[in-house]
């Protein structure tokens, strides 16, 4: 039988979803778990966006052109205008999800060889779309100590040699729902300038926004334009998830030429994602509102609650909607796997991610988790009285 590549025994697991088939199994026991593992809202799609999918009136569901069409990237050169982001259509690119964005941004700058610095815990994909291509990631730790704020510019600095061409952050971040300081940027800038590396930003999150400061997007860094590629995606912000439309932005034409060269190859992105997501930008304020202030309020219950639990500390995250929590507990992975293939109470359990998936230096996370707050906040009440008995019962429980 033929081996399969390095390549693919090299790919990590999902943590996200790698425990999915005990969730699985455990409701064909009957036990009801609670999804604290994955970022699937489960807030309404605007109207617009579903009203647009009801009323599609085509005779042929056709190819779109490759960038995507010209009239959504038009809309959506509005939509970033509210963000002080000046853009042209030629500027965006759309894809098949913020995934293949990523993707085609390693593709297009990086060779096989290159490497890319990423603070970590790091959304657990970049290390996939990083393999796949032949780059190497090097991370550089964040601490749950001080919320994850971002490293000094000298730990940056000891990572960068001959090799190194990005850097590629999440902000706001994905997992640990940390927002970059004005300062932070700024120092992100300069490493950039002075090294001439690309910087990819993924903010797909940065409706989700929780501090008093003004949000800072690459794209508002000044010297550095030519340099920064924008990830982005409505899965998040429309609460679209399924319709699989991203959003690769840049200024820079060369970039832009190449990864065009990818686009075409894979022909084009989704016709009826589209449809919905460029109906989905005449979505009223009051949407955006009233999903920013749900977010707000779950945040609130869940860090209050997680902090109440004894031995648990979870930083109050200021932005997308996702905690990393550290547990009382050996192993986070044996530890969520036993929830939900060994635990119950009440007929009841949760799932989390382990956060170790989205650690690249070995040990690290260990005892860590991450929660995602896309629950009613009835439901957050109820997982946390039941990740409390949880740890209770847990076999592996530390005094820590």
């Amino acid at each position: 039988m033929p081996e399969i590549s390095l390549r693919g025994q090299e790919m990590p697991e999902s943590p996200i979803r790698k425990l999915a088939p005990l969730a699985v199994a455990a409701k064909a026991r009957g036990t009801k778990v609670y999804h604290l593992n994955i970022g699937q809202p489960d807030l309404p799609t605007p109207q617009c966006g579903l009203d647009a999918l009801k009323t599609i009136d085509r005779s042929v569901l056709e190819y779109s052109p490759s960038q995507g069409h010209a009239s959504y990237r038009e809309k959506l050169c509005g939509y970033y205008k509210r963000f002080n982001i000046d853009l042209i259509p030629d500027d965006i690119i759309i894809t098949t999800g913020g995934s293949e964005a990523v993707s085609f941004a390693f593709m297009a700058c990086l060779n096989p060889g290159d490497e890319v610095i990423v603070p970590e815990p790091a959304y657990a994909n970049y290390m996939t779309f990083a393999i796949s291509v032949g780059v190497k990631v090097r991370t550089i730790q964040t601490s749950i100590e001080d919320g994850f704020a971002l490293p000094t510019i000298e730990k940056f600095e000891e990572l960068i040699n001959e090799r190194t061409k990005a850097i590629l952050i999440c902000n706001p971040n994905n997992p640990t729902g940390y927002v970059y300081t004005k300062n932070e940027m700024e120092q992100i800038r300069d490493l950039v300038k002075k090294y001439d590396l690309y910087l990819f930003s993924d903010e797909v999150y940065r409706e989700f926004t929780y501090t008093d400061e003004p949000y800072i997007s690459a794209m508002h860094l000044e010297g550095i334009q030519e340099n920064v590629i924008i990830i982005d995606s409505v899965s998040k912000r429309y609460n679209e998830c399924g319709i699989r439309i991203g959003a690769l932005v840049c200024k820079n034409t060369e970039v832009r030429k190449a990864v065009m060269k990818l686009c075409q190859a894979r022909l084009s992105p989704p016709l009826i994602g589209q449809i919905i997501a460029e109906a989905s930008l005449d979505a009223p304020d009051t949407y955006y509102k009233d999903v920013y202030d749900e977010y707000i309020q779950r945040r609130d219950c869940l860090i209050s609650g997680l902090n109440k639990i004894p031995g648990v500390f979870a930083p109050t995250p200021m932005g997308a909607f996702y905690s990393v929590a550290r547990l009382p507990i050996d192993n986070a992975d044996k530890f969520c796997h036993w929830c939900l293939a060994e635990f119950e109470y009440e007929g009841e359990t949760v799932m989390m991610a382990p956060a170790s998936g989205f650690y690249s230096t070995p040990g690290a996370g260990t005892n860590e988790v991450r929660i995602a707050y896309v629950l009613k906040k009835e439901d957050l009440e109820r997982a946390l009285v039941v990740l409390e008995k949880a740890l209770e019962q847990y076999p592996g429980r530390t005094n820590a």
